[in-house]
């Protein structure tokens, strides 16, 4: 089975099992907010070589399943053009793109191209934000605003009890994004993927959304 249709079909898998969004991930070779798992399939991603149609391809079809954004480092949104980059995703059907280290004097730039394209520009509010800081964290987004659960990178490895989580995050979010235990189980078989999937949309479900990390 050729690639693009192993991503068409754990795509589908997850939609089925409950997603309700998608956030694909456009690869970077220097993720410094991920961990070793994503920072591993980044890699493997960029070694097949192909990475800016292989990701339009997955987001048009995450797109025609279910809204979908797209998340990345600058370096790729540099080395891509910002323009070009913008109109791509937004043709491919994404609802917005989140720059996770976006410089703060490249800031106007890249607004003024993803507004262009019809994108929306969220932010990562660092977990470390003060209260005093946020306006400024915030400035010129659009969307939803990104908070972390953690301060780490991504990958976190502790008890995680659904019920619990449900509870407390459920009156301050719109959506939870699950990354690295769909990413670990892609990286083996789709349905795996799907039934993390749907564990995490049962404790969720009807409270938020549930967005896999592809």
């Amino acid at each position: 089975m050729h690639q693009p249709d192993v991503q068409c079909r754990q795509l589908d898998h997850l939609a089925q099992a409950g997603a309700d969004l998608f956030e694909i991930g456009l690869p970077c070779a220097d993720p410094v907010l991920d961990g070793r798992l994503i920072r591993s399939a980044y890699h493997r991603a960029l070694v097949q070589g192909d990475v800016i149609d292989r990701t339009v391809r997955a987001v048009a079809h995450a797109a025609s399943l279910r809204p979908t954004v797209v998340m990345t480092y600058w370096e790729p949104v540099r080395r891509h053009g910002p323009e070009r980059l913008a109109r791509l995703l937004a043709d491919a059907g994404a609802a917005g793109m989140m720059v996770v280290d976006l410089p703060r004097d490249e800031t106007l730039r890249w607004h003024h191209a993803a507004h262009a394209a019809g994108l929306s520009v969220p932010r990562l509010v660092p977990r470390a934000t003060r209260d005093a800081d946020l306006p400024a964290a915030v400035d010129g987004a659009s969307g939803w605003l990104y908070a972390p659960a953690s301060t780490g990178p991504t990958g976190y490895q502790g008890p995680l009890d659904l019920t619990v989580l449900a509870a407390r995050v459920a009156p301050l979010v719109d959506a939870v994004v699950i990354g690295t235990p769909i990413v670990r189980a892609l990286l083996s078989d789709p349905v795996p993927a799907a039934a993390v999937t749907a564990a995490f949309a049962r404790a969720l479900h009807p409270r938020i959304g549930t967005a896999p990390d592809a």
